[in-house]
C-alpha cells in the first residue's frame, strides 16, 4: 500500500508568488481597458491567476511570465465575450419592482467619486479616443504603449503574424492622431501642415 503525501507543491506556489503575482496590477490595468467595469477587470484577473496556477506547469520558469499571463487574460476576454454574445438579455425583475417603487423625489443621479479626483485633469480625451478604436486596435495600443511588450511577444499574445500586429499599431495610432487632432489644438500643439 502506497502512501501519498497531501502536501501543497511549495516549489510550484513559490514560483506562482515570484513569478506571476507581481504582474497583478498590470493585468489589472489591462483587463480594466477591455472591459471598462471594476468587477468584471477584477474578475478576469482572478480567473486568470487562476488558470495559471492550474497549468503552472506548462510555464516555464525563467520566461517572460507577464506575455504568458497577458495571453492567458486575452484568451478568457474572448471566451468570455464571445459566450455574453450568445446569452439574450437578462433583466432582473427585483430591479424592476425596486425602480418602479423608488421615490421619483428621491432623485436618481449617482455620485462617482472618480470624475471628482479626475475632473479637470489632461487625458480624458485620450482615454476616450483609445475607448473608441476597435477591440483589435486598442489591444495592440494597450500592449505596446502602455504595458511595453515587444512586437514579438504581442504577437504571441494575441497568436498574430508580427507584421499584422506592426500594421494594427500603424492603423491604431493613425486613428487616435486623427480623433485626437482638436484636443492636439486647443491644448497648444500647432499642425505641422500649417
Amino acid at each position: 500500500m502506497t502512501i501519498v503525501s497531501i502536501e501543497p507543491n511549495i516549489d510550484k506556489e513559490q514560483l506562482f508568488e515570484d513569478e506571476l503575482l507581481p504582474h497583478a496590477d498590470a493585468l489589472y490595468n489591462f483587463a480594466y481597458h477591455l472591459t471598462y467595469n471594476e468587477a468584471d477587470a477584477n474578475d478576469l484577473v482572478q480567473d486568470t491567476f487562476l488558470k495559471a496556477f492550474r497549468f503552472l506547469n506548462s510555464y516555464d520558469s525563467g520566461t517572460n511570465a507577464k506575455a504568458w499571463l497577458f495571453r492567458i487574460l486575452k484568451n478568457g476576454f474572448i471566451n468570455e465575450y464571445r459566450k455574453k454574445k450568445k446569452e439574450p438579455n437578462k433583466v432582473d425583475y427585483e430591479d424592476i419592482v425596486a425602480y418602479q417603487d423608488a421615490d421619483d423625489d428621491a432623485g436618481t443621479a449617482t455620485y462617482d467619486l472618480r470624475e471628482d479626483i479626475f475632473d479637470g485633469m489632461m487625458g480624458d480625451e485620450i482615454t476616450i479616443a483609445l475607448n473608441k478604436l476597435p477591440i483589435d486596435f486598442k489591444t495592440v495600443i494597450l500592449l505596446c504603449d502602455i504595458e511595453g511588450f515587444s512586437y514579438e511577444e504581442i504577437a504571441k499574445i494575441i497568436d498574430i503574424p508580427i507584421g499584422t500586429v506592426r500594421s494594427r499599431l500603424h492603423r491604431a495610432r493613425n486613428m487616435l492622431k486623427e480623433s485626437l487632432k482638436e484636443y492636439a489644438i486647443q491644448m497648444g500643439y500647432k499642425d505641422k501642415n500649417d
